[in-house]
């Protein structure tokens, strides 16, 4: 078993057990975000470090609907 610790930004998003050292360039999927694994560091025998880059989260512009519940004066 390894302890594969997923980062983003110096930031450490997961760490996991896992018998599969994931690979570079490769999609991931980590708390409903899709990502690209950018690099795989080995630290200890059995640690390693993953650096991983998500997509950016596109925000829908939502119409102002404040507006149409009050009355016309």
């Amino acid at each position: 078993m390894y302890a594969i610790h997923y980062f983003e930004d110096k930031v450490e998003v997961l760490n996991v057990a896992s018998r599969i050292i994931p690979a570079a360039d490769e999609s991931v999927r980590i708390k409903g975000r899709n990502g690209k694994i950018v690099s795989v560091e080995k630290v200890g025998e059995t640690k390693y470090f993953v650096v991983v880059e998500f997509e950016k989260i596109v925000e829908k512009s939502s119409a102002n609907l404040s507006k149409y519940g009050m009355k016309r004066k």
